[in-house]
């Protein structure tokens, strides 16, 4: 967990007056640092954060029914039915984001909450297009501008069980159609899209580890689950998503774009990779592995197809495009987001010689924070989570020089502290090592932007502390504080007074 202690007077009154300091001699930057109308904001996601489950009209999604028949799987047994309530405490939460100076939210939206039962063919919930009004006019009275993930991971559960959801084709055209309904409802106001959050993340957790919802993967795999296939089924998923995704864009160019005058992209997720020891095998696995994580994406978007490296390792368990798909996909964005949280090592594995195989280490590469018992940078609460900030940048210009230098929002950046319930309020908000995270980060952010990189926004993971996920409750993301136990009031943390400081115009 990471130690954290009251800022001294003397450092509140630096951040104060401009200068973002964090006492590691790291030179101050506020704002004024980053280009003329860059923006900043902070993320959230649906599952994580609404409640109200059953309120409003909302259909089952698959993380519902994942958290209540596996609650094995979640380390405190929870789920999301309250969450941190937004769907009732929205406005407090918009006021949280106005009171820090944030220019935007990044929220999603929940596909059931608009269809229940995830087609057209069940109604559009009117109460749930009320509920994300609401939300995006409060946020728009506020001056901060809204951007909409149209799925983050909670697909509807009447899809899972009519066709198996993203394994089949046929979500593709369900998608097209929930996302028309929400450009059709919210476009007037909202000017970013985003299609998927982390479909690499979705795929590896719901259909590879099963760890996560829908909990599918082989038998002998982490999630030790009743039925799926770990060598096949990540690849089908995600290759329905980036389908699903290319549709949706030309959907929204062709019918929406020129009158809404807004902007379409899709939000990857990678970490950077370090060889665990100079060696040319070492250098390979580090290739391997990016593109094994953000290749799998990058590649069908800017070129058309996956990797090499996926194509030549997974054979024909990895599905193809067709040339028409290819012509769907090359191209389809407006801006890429992408979440950045730490940097591993990466060592050369041998492919695997029992049969077993699971897209998690199809990329030959065995993956670590920690390189002889020390880790890469300070640890977080989660064990999967090093401060690394140097990975950031190199990431950055990666994209760079591999990708045509796309515009890039980063839509995810963070750091958790345990959930510790002993801890009175007041020491709870003592997280300067989030400070210290956010900091470095946004210093590495600014020098990858000096030396070309063309990234446009930056959004703190998260705005509050929420459902993380596998973790339940027992981490904390956010720069603001819920108090579990007492009606989930919130309160900002050291790390909020520190982005008001460093946001002051």
């Amino acid at each position: 967990m990471a130690v954290s202690r009251l800022l001294p007077l003397f450092l509140l009154l630096s951040v104060a007056a401009g200068g973002a300091y964090d006492g590691a001699g790291q030179p101050p930057i506020s704002r004024r640092s980053f280009p003329e109308g860059f923006i900043f904001g902070a993320s959230s996601a649906s599952y994580q954060y609404e409640g109200g489950v059953m309120e409003g009209g909302r259909g089952p999604s698959i993380w519902d029914t994942f958290t209540h028949q596996h609650p094995d799987k979640i380390i405190d047994r929870s789920n999301g039915d309250v969450a941190i309530d937004s769907y009732h405490l929205y406005k407090e939460d918009v006021r949280l984001l106005k009171d820090m100076g944030m220019d935007a939210y990044r929220f999603s939206i929940s596909w059931t909450r608009i269809l229940p039962n995830g087609s057209l063919s069940g109604g559009i919930n009117r109460e749930g297009i009320r509920y994300y009004n609401n939300l995006i006019n409060e946020l728009m009275s506020k001056g901060l501008q809204p951007f909409v993930t149209l799925f983050h991971w909670d697909s509807p559960q009447a899809l899972e069980d009519k066709y198996g959801g993203f394994l089949s084709p046929n979500m593709i055209n369900d998608y097209k159609d929930y996302a028309e309904v929400c450009f059709k409802e919210f476009g007037d106001r909202v000017k970013h899209w985003i299609t998927f959050n982390e479909p690499a993340q979705f795929c590896s957790i719901g259909y590879a580890s099963g760890i996560g919802a829908p909990g599918r993967c082989s038998p002998w795999e982490q999630g030790k689950c009743s039925a799926g296939d770990s060598g096949r089924e990540p690849y089908t998923v995600c290759h329905h998503q980036l389908l699903a995704h290319g549709e949706a864009v030309r959907l929204y160019k062709e019918k929406y774009q020129a009158v809404q005058r807004g902007k379409i992209g899709v939000t990857l997720v990678s970490l950077w990779f370090l060889p665990l020891s100079p060696s040319k095998s070492n250098e390979d696995a580090v290739t391997r592995a990016l593109d094994f994580m953000l290749g799998w994406f990058m590649d069908p978007l800017v070129g058309g197809d996956y990797p090499l490296s996926m194509r030549r390792l997974v054979g024909n368990r990895l599905p193809r495009f067709t040339k028409e798909q290819s012509k769907l996909l090359k191209g389809a964005f407006d801006f890429i987001g992408l979440n950045y949280y730490t940097t591993y090592y990466a060592a050369s594995l041998p492919p695997s010689s029992n049969g077993l195989y699971s897209s998690n280490t199809d990329n030959q590469a065995n993956l670590s924070g920690i390189r002889n018992g020390v880790p890469i940078g300070p640890q977080a609460a989660s064990s999967w989570l090093f401060m690394y900030p140097q990975g950031f940048r190199e990431l950055l210009l990666y994209m760079k020089k591999n990708y045509g230098n796309p515009a890039i929002y980063i839509t995810e950046n963070g750091f958790d502290e345990a959930n510790n319930k002993s801890l009175p309020l007041q020491e709870a908000l003592k997280d300067d090592t989030r400070i210290e995270y956010h900091h470095k980060h946004l210093l590495a952010l600014l020098s990858a932007i000096r030396d070309g990189a063309n990234v446009k926004a930056y959004f703190a993971w998260s705005l509050m502390d929420n459902f993380e996920w596998v973790n339940g409750y027992t981490v904390r993301f956010g720069l603001n504080y819920v108090d579990y136990n007492d009606g989930l009031k919130r309160y900002p943390k050291n790390s909020a007074h520190w982005f008001k400081a460093f946001l002051q115009k």
